[in-house]
């Protein structure tokens, strides 16, 4: 991802996600960046030509894998991983101005799953209504379609929302990895601190496959840092897994393991290596 160019970012909008924040750490001014409704349009903005890079969430530290993103690397149309970005992510409650009575609150459901302490105690009896985005929920009480909405400080400041409840998250060092998909061609050169990420698919489940998998990550002394099953859609019994281990396919033993690992699995679809980012 070079600097001296500018390029077309997609990215999980509207406009104020917390996606767009960690979008800001990639850009320079030179770029443009188009918000898309949801993670598979930012995808196939790439896949299309439409944009160079996608920016979607993957995994935050409290909630989990972002399921629909790591379907899409495994399944859809090929891309690899340009880039890793990580951010914290905090949470406000913010209204239209002059509202008075909170009965409906929207927020995206990862955010909803991180805040639930806080509207437990203090609105108990609102209906929680899911949005595409946190973005999305601030926007829509900016329209008068909700009460309240849970998100991010700059939504509040986009939409014009007067923001009533600070750092609402059950967890204050909640963090959110966002990854820049790319059409596979180009590959960063190793750097000493990277991570390489891969969907690895077995024929059919049985006992000791997933035992197979590690023993050979082990053998060659390669760390895994994620790893994740999904069902490949196709039958009960069909899964793949989303793999990520420290190091670059250049590395010798992240080379060796994958191409052991050819012999024994149904297919192996590389999805990057690339930098990891060390969070202050």
């Amino acid at each position: 991802m070079s600097s001296a160019e500018s390029h077309t970012f997609a990215y999980l909008g509207p406009v104020g996600t917390f996606t767009q924040a960690a979008l800001k750490k990639l850009t320079c001014d030179s770029d443009i960046t188009i918000p898309f409704a949801n993670v598979t349009a930012a995808l196939d903005a790439v896949r299309s030509g439409e944009a160079d890079y996608a920016l979607v969430p993957i995994e935050n530290s409290v909630e989990g894998v972002v399921a629909r993103t790591l379907d899409e690397l495994a399944t859809g149309d090929p891309l690899t991983i340009a880039q890793e970005v990580t951010l914290p992510v905090t949470f406000t409650l913010m209204v239209k101005p002059g509202t008075k009575e909170i009965v409906r609150i929207g927020t995206h459901p990862h955010a909803e799953s991180q805040c639930r302490a806080f509207i437990a105690k203090n609105y108990p009896h609102a209906e929680i209504v899911p949005t595409s985005s946190t973005s999305a929920a601030a926007e829509a009480v900016s329209k008068g379609e909700l009460d309240a909405a849970i998100a991010s400080s700059a939504a509040a400041e986009h939409f014009n929302l007067q923001v009533i409840s600070e750092n609402i998250g059950d967890n204050s060092g909640a963090v959110t990895r966002f990854i820049a998909a790319q059409k596979p061609g180009w590959m960063p050169e190793p750097t000493g601190n990277d991570r390489t990420s891969m969907a690895i698919f077995i024929d059919i489940d049985h006992a000791g496959a997933l035992l197979e998998i590690l023993q050979v990550f082990a053998k060659n002394n390669v760390n895994l840092t994620f790893i994740q099953s999904r069902p490949t859609g196709r039958e009960l019994g069909h899964y793949h897994f989303i793999i990520d281990v420290e190091g670059h396919i250049k590395d010798a033993p992240v080379g060796k393991s994958v191409e052991e690992l050819r012999a024994i699995c149904d297919d192996i679809r590389f999805l990057g290596s690339y930098p990891r980012e060390v969070r202050a």
